[in-house]
C-alpha cells in the first residue's frame, strides 16, 4: 500500500482505500499453494502466489467487516501508525462494508515487495505487500499512516470533513 492504501468520487475511493485498507483480490487456483503452506503454520512462500494470496485474505476480510483480522495483516509501521481498537472504530464508522475488491494484477518488486493492483466499484489501486517475519503483510499509504496517526476520532473527523466517510 505504497501508493495509497483505498480512498473525487474516485478519489474519495482512493483515501477511503488508502485509509481503510480496503483490498481483495480474484482467488484463482495459483493462490492455493501458498495459502495451504501459510494454514499449515509454516512460512509463507516467497513468491507473487504468495503475495496475492495474502493480498486476497487482507482485502476479504476488510470488505467483510473483520477489520481487526485486516489489521493483524498490516505491516509492523502500520500496526505501531494505529491501535488494532482504533483502526476498527475508525472502520466502522466510515468504510465501506460488503464492497467486494477485485485483485486485478500483481507484480513482484524485489524480493520482499510485491504490487498487486485492486479494484473496487469502478476505482482501481495499487497497493504494496511487505514481506516481514516470513508472512506478506499489507504496507499502508503514506496518506493512510498521516490518517491513522491521528487516532480514531480525529480520522473520522477528517474523513467525514472530507466527505469519504461512509456512514
Amino acid at each position: 500500500m505504497n501508493h495509497d492504501h483505498p480512498i473525487t468520487r474516485l478519489g474519495a475511493l482512493a483515501i477511503i482505500a488508502a485509509a481503510t485498507l480496503t483490498l481483495t483480490s480474484a482467488c484463482t487456483g495459483d493462490d492455493k499453494p501458498a495459502a495451504a503452506q501459510a494454514a499449515a503454520g509454516g512460512p509463507e512462500a516467497r513468491t507473487i502466489d504468495g503475495a496475492r494470496a495474502a493480498a486476497q485474505t487482507v482485502f476479504d476480510r476488510f470488505s467483510g467487516g473483520d477489520f481487526a483480522g485486516a489489521w493483524e495483516m498490516y505491516t509492523q509501521a502500520g500496526k505501531q501508525a494505529i491501535s488494532k481498537t482504533d483502526y476498527v472504530k475508525l472502520n466502522e464508522a466510515c468504510s465501506r462494508k460488503g464492497l467486494a475488491i477485485q485483485l486485478t494484477s500483481a507484480r513482484m518488486d524485489g524480493t520482499d515487495r510485491a504490487i498487486v493492483i485492486a479494484k473496487q466499484l469502478v476505482a482501481a489501486q495499487s497497493y504494496t505487500m511487505v514481506y516481514e517475519n516470513n508472512a506478506w503483510k499489507l504496507e499502508p499509504a503514506k496518506e493512510g499512516l498521516a490518517l491513522y496517526k491521528q487516532g480514531a476520532a480525529k480520522a473520522i473527523a477528517a474523513q467525514k470533513k472530507a466527505g469519504t466517510c461512509a456512514n
